[in-house]
């Protein structure tokens, strides 16, 4: 199966990553990376845990655990999604369809600040799904490395969830799972 069409599973990792289209910067100010993960929050925090992230000017990656179906379906306002076993409305889609609303909802205001219109990034964002532990840790350590590229220290980069997996400040972050694994 197709990597970007693949069905989301509960209890699953998964790198979730995308870039501009044409590697155009898809953050432009500092203010446009938080907007990112203020949307992210609202779109996702019901339906999947963070494991790490790293945005970069033109291109973001998430590492994200699934939540069991139980769990997505106890808020009520998914039950109804959530019935249908096959097609566009199965729950194995529903997780995409948030990941989809999530940037449409970005590029819809990016667009309407920077005056420009279409699309902002590739569709359909990537996914790879992680089956082993050792996959994992390297993933995480890739992501939080990916400052490298822009010449940045990674242990100070902003828009990452390294500084806050190795401080103590409260956190939405699956901290304590993270650091049982290294």
């Amino acid at each position: 199966m197709n990597i970007t069409n693949e069905p989301l599973e509960p209890h699953s990792f998964y790198h979730i990553y995308n870039r501009g289209i044409n590697s155009v910067n898809i953050f432009n100010e500092e203010k446009n990376y938080h907007f990112f993960l203020e949307k992210f929050s609202k779109y996702l925090d019901n339906v999947c845990d963070v494991y790490a992230y790293c945005l970069m000017p033109n291109h973001f990656h998430f590492l994200i655990r699934i939540k069991a179906e139980d769990e997505i379906t106890k808020k009520e306002n998914f039950t109804s999604i959530l019935k249908n076993e096959f097609g566009l409305h199965s729950s194995s889609n529903y997780v995409s369809k948030q990941i989809g609303k999530c940037i449409s909802s970005y590029t819809q205001a990016f667009n309407k600040y920077d005056n420009r219109h279409g699309p902002l990034l590739e569709s359909p964002f990537k996914r790879k799904k992680i089956v082993s532990e050792e996959y994992l840790k390297r993933l995480i350590i890739y992501i939080h490395h990916n400052p490298k590229d822009l010449n940045t220290d990674f242990t100070n980069y902003k828009f990452s969830s390294y500084k806050a997996m190795v401080s103590k400040s409260k956190t939405k972050l699956q901290r304590d799972e993270i650091m049982t694994l290294f």
